[in-house]
């Protein structure tokens, strides 16, 4: 099953290790569930309170492309 892993952090009071600790995460989930990573899709200081967000707006666009059959976050 192909994957992509969505990051994101919501003020400049998080650092940039908070990515690398969801991706890391959502990595070693992949892994122990048999998924492979097709493409990382990551917003930075962006609030999951509207959907106007960079990369969130690519994934989705992608998903309408079957480029992958799931999603996978942490939640933080």
């Amino acid at each position: 099953m192909n994957a992509v892993i969505y990051a994101r952090y919501s003020s400049s009071n998080q650092r940039e290790e908070s990515i690398e600790g969801q991706v890391r995460e959502c990595k070693a989930y992949a892994e122990k569930n048999g998924q492979t990573i097709v493409g990382i899709y990551i917003d930075r200081a962006r609030s999951a309170r509207t959907d106007n967000r960079p990369d969130f707006q690519r994934m989705v666009k992608d998903s309408s492309k079957n480029k992958f059959d799931t999603i996978i976050v942490v939640e933080v």
